[in-house]
């Protein structure tokens, strides 16, 4: 009779589970949909991993992934002891690291005074005109970055020309000496007010009535945004702080460092726009030489695994908010 019962009640139970399945079908459609795209596009291609471990040839197809002969960490030792390796470790790690340092808290102060805007159409208009860049593509961006700055007929060189504080154009799109800055300025500008609508959303959670008794207290607007601002943001300023540093090879918060040196990248900057993924970029596709190209990305998979999970734990220790 025991027996009877409890089956009654797991019968009941999926019945449950199935009217509430059947309510939600369009949603796990999107989410199904969601599983199939990372599984074609995320995790199938992984397989290609073990073309790092393994003298892999193009004209084998995608079977001589598993059939071509092992060489172990050939390829990983032959990156290491490459004589371009120094440099593109160092143009890849200031690269990211300017980035950071630029980048991630620009979105923030931007959130934090659009916050204490009190106009609504001047609010409105600067956040449209602050976040439309971040849909523009990189092809573009490096158009109108030529069409600026170029020593030939860039409208700068041309106005500081006109104005007398130059004496001749500056190479601005050629010269080593530029592209770091110029690479960080470009993202800034087009990713900036994309995160801010994040931020902003982090600010309009907060209680309102906090603001309106600190300042019956007397508390003056600096004063506000450092007592009640920020620490209502941590836990999202940690959140993107740490896919920030996990991120931070491939760019970090904005992103797209391989766009901008292979786009902005030539052979007179190349001191300093040879970064990891160009390179692998060009050994992979031009020498036609993927067991290389697959190994070098692997480390620098592995090292952005091993940064996220550090900053993680690290926040969580310091701030107690986390990803995961």
């Amino acid at each position: 009779m025991q027996l009877e019962t409890n089956l009654t009640g797991a019968e009941v139970h999926r019945g449950q589970i199935w009217k509430r399945f059947k309510k939600q079908r369009v949603l796990h459609l999107f989410v199904g949909l969601g599983m199939i795209f990372l599984v074609i596009f995320s995790y199938t291609p992984m397989f290609g991993i073990l073309m790092a471990f393994k003298d892999y040839s193009i004209s084998d197809g995608i079977k001589g992934i598993f059939t071509s002969d092992w060489v172990g960490l050939r390829y990983f030792d032959e990156f290491i002891h490459d004589y371009q390796f120094g440099k593109i470790v160092r143009n890849t790690l200031v690269l990211s690291f300017l980035k950071v340092i630029f980048a991630f808290p620009a979105p923030i102060v931007l959130a934090i005074l659009l916050n204490e805007v009190k106009s609504m159409p001047f609010k409105r208009f600067v956040q449209t005109i602050s976040y439309l860049p971040h849909f523009i593509s990189w092809v573009v961006v490096v158009g109108v970055s030529y069409a600026f700055l170029s020593a030939d007929m860039g409208l700068v060189n041309k106005a500081l020309l006109q104005a007398g504080f130059i004496d001749q154009p500056l190479n601005i799109l050629t010269s080593p000496n530029y592209f770091w800055g110029l690479a960080v300025g470009s993202a800034v500008w087009k990713e900036m007010g994309w995160w801010t609508i994040i931020f902003l959303a982090a600010i309009t959670g907060i209680n309102p009535s906090l603001y309106e008794a600190a300042e019956i207290d007397g508390a003056g607007r600096l004063a506000r945004i450092r007592h009640i601002t920020l620490p209502g943001m941590k836990g999202t300023i940690v959140v993107v702080l740490v896919l920030t540093i996990g991120s931070i090879l491939g760019g970090g918060l904005v992103g797209s460092n391989f766009e901008q040196a292979y786009l902005l990248g030539n052979s007179i900057n190349n001191p300093t726009s040879e970064i990891v993924q160009t390179y692998a970029f060009k050994v992979g596709l031009s020498d036609g030489r993927f067991s290389y190209a697959s190994a070098i990305d692997l480390i620098q998979s592995a090292i952005s695994v091993i940064l996220i999970f550090s900053s993680n734990f690290i926040a969580k220790r310091v701030s107690g908010s986390s990803l995961f």
